[in-house]
């Protein structure tokens, strides 16, 4: 008898997770003002930078940069989540972040305009050299 492993067990729920969000998104137009009132929020924005630079982003790296608890980045990070501003995928003990590539148009420019803002964070090079040191 052919027993499935945690690793199979795993990408079947990713799969069907995927496949729910991709569902819900194409049943749901995201709405500007709850869009603009999550973006009103310096930790949020910052939040967004570093995903939009680093693509792929993990709780601990947020709290490392940002210098926050990682509570806090949590709370933020599920109001970005619960827009669909960002996606999350599990891997091992860690979830990982990433921005949302179905957004409608308007918020897809919107957040472009965004991380093409100069910003010290951003420019500071210790931002891509000290990114990703406890996920590993």
């Amino acid at each position: 008898m052919n027993f499935l492993n945690a690793k199979t067990i795993l990408h079947l729920y990713m799969d069907i997770r995927i496949f729910a969000i991709a569902n819900i998104l194409s049943n749901h137009k995201m709405n500007q003002t709850d869009f603009f009132k999550c973006l009103s929020d310096t930790t949020r924005l910052d939040i967004l930078k570093l995903v939009m630079v680093k693509q792929n982003v993990c709780v601990c790296e947020l709290t490392e940069q940002l210098q926050l608890s990682q509570p806090k980045i949590s709370r933020h990070l599920a109001l970005l989540r619960n827009l669909s501003i960002l996606l999350d995928q599990r891997q091992g003990q860690w979830v990982y972040y990433r921005l949302n590539p179905n957004l409608p148009e308007w918020a897809s420019k919107v957040l472009d305009i965004i991380s093409k803002q100069n910003d010290d964070m951003l420019e500071n090079p210790h931002v891509n050299a000290s990114i990703s040191i406890h996920c590993e």
